[in-house]
């Protein structure tokens, strides 16, 4: 994290630039102190939350593709906590995540690499704060599966996802150990009936599975579950895959082999998150 102050126009604003390249953040953040704005800098969506209730930015730079609650995700909870931060949204992404980003309130989306001085242009406050389309706000948010209590000592409830036995055995032994609850699935639609019956509070999603993959899965996942937040597992060829579930709502990727200590962080971070807006 990185603050600085300047002396011409931008002087008194506070913009976070939230993106996991640190060299495009560092790029972003020398342009914006040029111009007078402090600025922030967050490596993934945690932080960028955490800056925003904190330091309550004028406006947020945000990339989609970022670990530990990327996406249009960050971008919804950062409206619904202040409606009046600007939000730029950055990204490489496809034309209908663009769409997305404009429904859910952001004021600009720029594509990668994108102009120094336009990316100014967009965070200047002299329009109105972005308010979400009406046709996003008329539709009602669908109705969540039931959420059992969580027996004494468990920490959460979470539900794993692989075709592969061996690794569904791995992941509930290892999240058993660590006094989680754990349901398992071996496909898809064995993920979504779980679902149905019980949410969970996280979901550790494969990625590379045969019928209803992992990415195709996401989707319905986030429509039934909108609280529960889902990692996804993938193998060394499907990372780029993984990055991209990122913008699309996911809130973190691990590779196989597991790191089991980056897991059990990103799954902290998940928790701590659900429990901040309680």
């Amino acid at each position: 994290m990185s603050a600085a102050e300047g002396p011409v126009a931008g002087a008194g604003r506070t913009v976070v630039i939230a993106d996991d390249d640190q060299d495009l953040r560092e790029t972003i953040a020398e342009y914006l102190v040029a111009q007078g704005i402090t600025v922030l800098e967050a490596k993934n969506g945690l932080e960028v939350l955490l800056h925003v209730k904190r330091a309550r930015p004028s406006a947020v730079v945000l990339d989609l593709s970022m670990p530990r609650l990327g996406g249009l995700e960050a971008l919804r909870r950062i409206r619904s906590f202040d409606p009046a931060i600007r939000v730029v949204v950055v990204t490489g992404e496809a034309e209908a995540l663009h769409q997305q980003a404009h429904a859910l309130g952001a004021a600009a989306v720029l594509a990668k690499p994108m102009a120094l001085p336009r990316l100014l242009a967009s965070l200047r406050d002299g329009d109105q704060p972005p308010t979400a389309q009406p046709a996003a706000d008329a539709q009602a948010p669908p109705s969540e599966p039931p959420r059992t209590p969580q027996p004494d000592g468990s920490r959460g409830r979470i539900l794993v996802v692989d075709d592969d036995e061996g690794i569904r055995e791995m992941l509930e032994e290892f999240l058993t150990s660590q006094r989680f609850r754990v349901r398992t699935a071996s496909d898809g639609p064995g993920a979504i009936r779980a679902i149905v019956e019980a949410a969970p509070d996280l979901v550790l999603l494969d990625i590379d599975m045969p019928g209803l993959s992992g990415t195709e899965a996401l989707p319905t996942i986030r429509s039934l579950a909108p609280r529960t937040a889902v990692i996804m597992v993938s193998g060394t060829g499907d990372v780029e895959t993984a990055k991209r579930a990122l913008a699309f709502g996911a809130f973190d990727y691990v590779t196989k082999p597991v790191d089991f200590t980056y897991l059990l962080q990103s799954l902290e971070n998940a928790f701590a998150l659900h429990a901040l807006e309680e």
